[in-house]
């Protein structure tokens, strides 16, 4: 595109047929003002390409207790239901390292069953 401006530009206001080479046919000042002259001064930017990383559950508003999750939010407020929520989730982390000492599973075991739970409870609508 700005091809065919500058050549647009060039050939109306300076140069009717090209003869030569560039430094006869262009001099200095001429050549600067034609190349202002056919540049746009601003330039629009669209969207980007791809949205910024969020951290939204992507199954939000799905999954059987979703509804219960969201009306309770709404009655109780955001910032003590995000306490309360807290508060589940390190009590039932807590469960389940109790459970991996007493079965005698590795550090490694036990962060895949927190791992699972989380999954679970995103698909279940807990985390809605």
């Amino acid at each position: 595109m700005a091809t065919s401006i500058c050549a647009r530009g060039l050939q109306g206001a300076l140069v009717s047929s090209f003869q030569g080479s560039w430094e006869s046919s262009i001099s200095g000042d001429d050549y600067h003002h034609a190349l202002m002259q056919s540049v746009p001064r601003f330039v629009t930017v669209g969207k980007p390409i791809c949205s910024p990383p969020s951290m939204k559950n992507v199954n939000e508003g799905k999954g059987l207790f979703a509804p219960a999750v969201v009306i309770t939010r709404n009655i109780i407020g955001k910032k003590r239901f995000n306490q309360l929520r807290g508060k589940a989730i390190a009590l039932h982390s807590q469960v389940i390292t109790e459970f991996c000492k007493s079965i005698g599973a590795d550090a490694k075991q036990r962060q895949g069953l927190i791992r699972l739970a989380k999954k679970n409870g995103e698909r279940l609508g807990f985390l809605a």
